[in-house]
């Protein structure tokens, strides 16, 4: 466990994000410009679905569809354990607690591509057909959140399922955002354009999307590292129970997906990646979703936890505990 500590730690990845966390906390005047932000997201999500696609291309389905079961199983499923905890032993409302569920059962995308550097450097690579896990997992635990925040309220909240009076359904319109997101349009359009393109055509552009893909990688993590430190002003506000769900919660959710992985019969490597999907919270379509399904739900909250909490504990802590998890119950 000490030495895949260490592995993780000291890998680019991380001191880049904890060069940005640093940043931030000594008030430096570092910062991403907006565009170079956006440029470096849609380069690392267009990267890895053309990956996933062309090794989606040559893998049999026969491999990928008890892993993908499990996928949309998980993605059910760990919403609606995220939203009884914070509803019973967090004593959270109703409305707050559907939208955490519905970040805590997504999956952060960069937390992924985390764990996927990590698995390589460990030399236990994870299956290729991975970012289309990503995908799957994406809609499911949302919708869930969303629809956990509505069931069983009372007066307005019970319905404040019209955008308008002459509107389409909030749900649906939650739904579009999260469909038409650049997230699942550029992961769902990359595993496409990989599966139809097949490794020999991928050869073409792989050195633009895999030689320098690492260093993209770590210019990314500097500025979530920025990013997440200013996000740690805000728990003042949110106290002791986020820290405790924003930390135990993935735990608990990465155990179900490394042991869910294991049974699916992905790797070693696999199951740990699989574990951190599972474990990681979503700050880019699930917060979109929310914002227009359930706008009276406080950002303070669930971009705290995400955000501020979850993804630099998983970045740090988290991988490492999925790979030895999986080491240990894999062989």
């Amino acid at each position: 466990m000490a030495e895949i500590l260490a592995t993780n730690l000291l890998s680019p990845v991380v001191l880049a994000f904890a060069l940005g966390a640093l940043a931030t906390l000594i008030k430096s005047d570092l910062k991403f410009p907006e565009p170079l932000y956006q440029a470096l997201s849609i380069y690392l999500l267009l990267a890895i679905g053309l990956k996933g696609g062309a090794a989606l291309a040559v893998t049999p389905m026969s491999q990928v569809w008890a892993p993908a079961a499990m996928t949309i199983l998980l993605g059910i499923l760990t919403p609606i354990i995220a939203f009884v905890i914070l509803l019973t032993l967090g004593k959270m409302d109703r409305v707050n607690a559907g939208a955490l569920a519905a970040h805590y059962g997504s999956v952060s995308a960069v937390t992924f591509l985390a764990a996927i550097a990590f698995a390589e450097a460990t030399g236990q690579p994870a299956e290729g057909f991975m970012p289309a896990l990503v995908a799957l997992l994406e809609v499911p635990a949302i919708g869930v959140g969303l629809m956990l925040a509505r069931m069983g309220a009372k007066g307005e909240e019970a319905s404040p399922s019209l955008a308008d009076d002459n509107g389409p359904p909030r749900w649906a319109l939650a739904l579009h955002e999260v469909l038409t997101g650049r997230s699942i349009v550029l992961l769902v359009g990359g595993l496409a354009m990989g599966w139809i393109s097949g490794p020999e055509r991928m050869a073409d552009v792989e050195p633009f999307f895999t030689a320098i893909f690492p260093g993209v990688l770590s210019l990314f993590l500097l500025e979530m590292g920025l990013v997440a430190a200013r996000r740690l002003r805000d728990l003042k506000e949110t106290g002791v129970v986020l820290v405790l769900f924003g930390t135990l919660v993935p735990i608990l959710h990465g155990t179900l997906g490394v042991w869910g992985g294991l049974l699916a019969g992905l790797s070693v490597g696999g199951a740990a990646v699989f574990g951190t999907m599972v474990a990681s919270a979503s700050y880019i379509a699930a917060p979109a979703a929310v914002r227009v399904a359930l706008p009276e739900a406080k950002p303070s909250l669930y971009l705290t936890g995400a955000l501020g909490i979850t993804f630099p504990f998983n970045l740090v802590v988290g991988i490492p505990i999925f790979f030895a998890m999986a080491r240990f119950f894999g062989g």
